[in-house]
């Protein structure tokens, strides 16, 4: 009891902003007693008149205490320091009441189509693979035994809400120079986590608050699984960043273990969805691994929300080399199941000559929709302006987001 009362008194030390609001409510509350009985007590209309003058100006002084002591406090806890108190409540409120939308994938992709997501809702659940064993997350993966980080740390950035500085310092990659080299310090932060907590969830959902997220980023499973492929002549690749490299046609991929258990969150999340979304991201290792969980597909493919797939803008070499989007859709059913998708998002707008000259040299080419055979897969295909080009050819988030919420709202 005493520690409570001793813990209110600080809010009257100096330097916290607050006893100026507090003095300026007492008053507001004052004037607004003394008006009340003021104008029930007296009998004349002129003075009834003072009295509700005395009412209205406690009114006024009360209602800017209590949004001054409000703006006080949340400019502390909230990253947004330069925006009006009614602008973050009502940000806040508009977007707690967005649809829920469930995204499953992984690599930059994923991360683009957050981007533009989170500007409509935070009801946002990014399901993202852990079958990376390349780069950072490979190399944090064999060394500490935990789950590759780096999808998820791509997502959490995409959904952070943090001051930009934040952002930047959970992508930050220290240079060749460095002990630390290719790694991001994201990946070390997720990394340390983990071990502080001893559960890489948890370190998940900490440094979901550190970036301040709108949504959640949820690992497909908590199982340490193996990403491996089939190629048409019989040979097997084993690890994820060794199937792109044999330059062959892939008859499918495969995890192993087999039977891995999806996390109860994910299935959750895709139970709730108003609208569930496959992609973008690499067909074989960013988008299929998820599928290849039989929790995953049986949600997905059970709930009653629209599912739709976005197919990516260019091909890639050695995993879809001349695919089409229907030769897409059509991998992701033979993996998963024939209901897995409502919707095929498909790019129409025109990538300049010069652009597609650069691909060509990397055996990349535009993905071509290939929209009438899409009535046999019962999928309707969507084409639409949704890329932008700056460094390389890639979705437009806020494109892709319209066009995505535009489908939801037409049904």
């Amino acid at each position: 009891m005493n520690h409570g009362i001793f813990s209110s008194f600080k809010w009257l030390y100096p330097g916290m902003g607050i006893k100026r609001w507090i003095l300026l409510g007492s008053i507001g509350i004052l004037l607004i007693i003394t008006g009340s009985l003021k104008f029930q007590a007296e009998p004349l209309f002129f003075l009834k008149v003072l009295a509700v003058i005395v009412l209205l100006c406690g009114v006024i002084l009360l209602v800017t205490a209590v949004k001054r002591m409000l703006r006080s406090v949340i400019t502390i806890l909230l990253p947004q320091h330069d925006m009006e108190l009614a602008d973050i409540m009502f940000k806040q409120r508009h977007l707690g009441r967005g649809a829920r939308i469930v995204t499953v994938g992984g690599g930059s992709g994923l991360s683009v189509l957050l981007q533009g997501l989170k500007e409509y809702t935070s009801n946002i659940a990014a399901i993202v693979t852990v079958a990376d064993n390349g780069g950072s997350s490979g190399r944090l993966r064999e060394q500490f035994d935990i789950l590759p980080p780096g999808d998820l740390r791509n997502c959490l950035v995409a959904l952070a809400d943090a001051p930009a500085l934040m952002r930047d310092l959970f992508q930050f990659r220290f240079n060749k120079d460095s002990e630390f080299s290719g790694h991001n310090f994201g990946n070390l932060f997720i990394t340390v986590m983990t071990q502080l907590t001893g559960d890489f969830e948890k370190a998940i959902k900490e440094s979901s608050k550190v970036l301040a997220i709108r949504g959640q980023v949820i690992p497909s499973t908590l199982d340490k699984v193996v990403l491996s492929a089939k190629y048409n002549d019989g040979s097997l690749a084993l690890g994820e960043v060794q199937i792109p490299q044999g330059h062959k046609p892939i008859e499918k991929v495969y995890l192993t273990p087999p039977d891995v258990a999806a996390t109860p969150e994910a299935v959750k999340a895709i139970q709730q969805a108003d609208i569930i979304i496959l992609g973008p991201g690499s067909l074989y290792t960013s988008i299929i691994p998820n599928l290849l969980i039989k929790e995953i597909t049986d949600a997905i493919v059970a709930s009653n929300a629209m599912k739709v797939y976005v197919c990516n803008v260019m091909s890639e070499y050695g995993e879809t080399d001349k695919f089409s989007a229907f030769d897409h859709l059509n991998v992701i059913i033979k993996h998963s199941h024939p209901k897995i998708v409502d919707y095929c998002i498909v790019n129409n707008g025109k990538v300049p000559d010069e652009w597609l000259e650069r691909y060509k040299q990397e055996n990349s080419y535009p993905i071509a929709a290939e929209a009438a055979k899409f009535n046999s897969l019962g999928c309707k295909v969507i084409e639409a302006d949704i890329i932008t080009i700056s460094d390389y050819v890639r979705h437009d988030s806020a494109k892709l987001a319209r066009t995505i919420l535009g489908l939801l709202e037409e049904e």
